[in-house]
């Protein structure tokens, strides 16, 4: 008999998800409880965006199973959802572009992602307060003050951190990004890292770093959970805050500190062009046939093999489209250093192996073109890979 027909597995299963979910109840009891009442009902806002109940249900069910949650959790992820403007976070920019912001502020069709975000207790962010000066540091300080040890932290940019800190000084008080972040961390529930270059560094972090910027984890010695991507997907970063919210804590990670549920799996592996990579249809150049009837565009420098996320499966702009969908390769800009280790991002790494064991592009091309099994065998072997981390140059 199967693991997953024995009755006594089954049970075990049953006995743990149960204790989950009293677990889940309990901490959303502390968050109504401890935690500021809403700021407006959840579903008049849903309403004022267009957004119908059964959209919500809908979307309830989405993300339950996105978040890797058995269907018995849908009515905890909509009560979580509906506490969403209860958490207060401390928003801070440090060295970078704010497009991170700029990526979950704008939207045409806002749906329920947007609308969330749009109603979070945000104490401090520093692009969007009216405040500015010692009236911004003052509204930091009574944040920190009135939910210490109850808010998120989150962190937009790397940390320069040569000249102690000083190639970033932020505010009225003239701190430097790592003074900063130090104390705020300090005095928040988690951090959360949006966007590779809090995460890992980034462009900051490039080759040569003359400002030895890192990411917050790296800089502070303390864990974060990464969103990464420049920019993440919104729905990473709400899921996040969801699981937060229904559990206590933040969510299981992968070795790089990034929610295995967002980035357990390759993009290569649910891209819509996987077939043609099979069967060692590449692009050539741009604007060729191939490329016009969609094949894949690993010779094209797509890192879609080195690369973990989920945009294959999330897409954007309300799951129209994504970068590769689009007719452009992915960059790899979920993974640490993408900048230097990616490089160049229009062609292909010839001496990089896409997994332990995996032949190098240029091998696998002469291969999968001479026999369509080819390019099946070898991901028969990358099935097997055991870490998340990219082969070092």
């Amino acid at each position: 008999m199967g693991r997953k027909t024995n009755p006594e597995y089954m049970n075990t299963v049953g006995r743990q998800y149960n204790q989950l979910m009293e677990h889940c109840k309990a901490n959303l009891d502390k968050v109504e409880n401890e935690l500021p009442p809403a700021r407006e009902e959840l579903s008049e806002t849903l309403k004022d965006g267009g957004v119908s109940r059964r959209d919500f249900i809908k979307w309830s069910s989405i993300m339950t199973a996105t978040l890797m949650l058995p269907p018995m959790f849908k009515p905890m992820v909509a009560r979580a959802a509906e506490s969403f403007s209860r958490l207060p976070v401390v928003w801070l920019h440090l060295a970078e572009c704010t497009g991170c912001s700029e990526a979950l502020l704008r939207t045409s069709y806002p749906n329920i992602d947007d609308i969330l975000l749009d109603t979070i207790s945000l104490e401090y962010h520093e692009t969007l307060m009216a405040a500015a000066g010692h009236q911004a540091e003052q509204n930091l300080e009574k944040a920190m003050h009135d939910f210490d040890g109850k808010f998120i932290c989150v962190i937009e940019g790397a940390i320069p951190t040569g000249l102690d800190g000083k190639y970033l000084t932020l505010g009225a008080n003239g701190k430097t990004g790592l003074e900063l972040a130090k104390e705020v961390t300090s005095k928040a529930a988690a951090t959360i890292c949006i966007g590779s270059c809090s995460s890992f560094g980034n462009v900051q972090a490039a080759k040569p770093n003359p400002t030895d910027a890192k990411g917050i984890s790296d800089a502070l010695g303390i864990p974060t959970v990464n969103i990464a991507g420049c920019p993440p997907h919104p729905a990473n970063f709400v899921g996040t805050l969801l699981h937060f919210l229904m559990f206590g804590g933040l969510p299981p990670v992968d070795s790089l500190g990034r929610p295995l549920w967002a980035y357990g799996k390759r993009i290569h592996d649910f891209c819509e062009r996987r077939p043609h990579y099979d069967a060692g249809e590449f692009v050539e150049e741009w604007g060729d046939e191939p490329a016009k009837n969609g094949w894949c565009l690993y010779k094209m420098g797509c890192k879609g093999p080195y690369t973990f996320a989920n945009c294959s499966k999330v897409r954007f702009n309300d799951g129209i489209s994504w970068p590769v969908m689009a007719g452009h390769g992915c960059m790899g800009c979920t993974e640490p250093g993408f900048w230097d280790t990616m490089a160049p991002l229009e062609k292909p790494i010839s001496e990089k192996t896409i997994l332990a064991n995996e032949r190098t592009v240029d091998k696998l091309g002469v291969a999968a073109l001479g026999a369509t099994a080819a390019g099946i065998a070898i991901h028969a072997v990358a099935s097997a890979v055991k870490g998340h981390k990219p082969d070092k140059e």
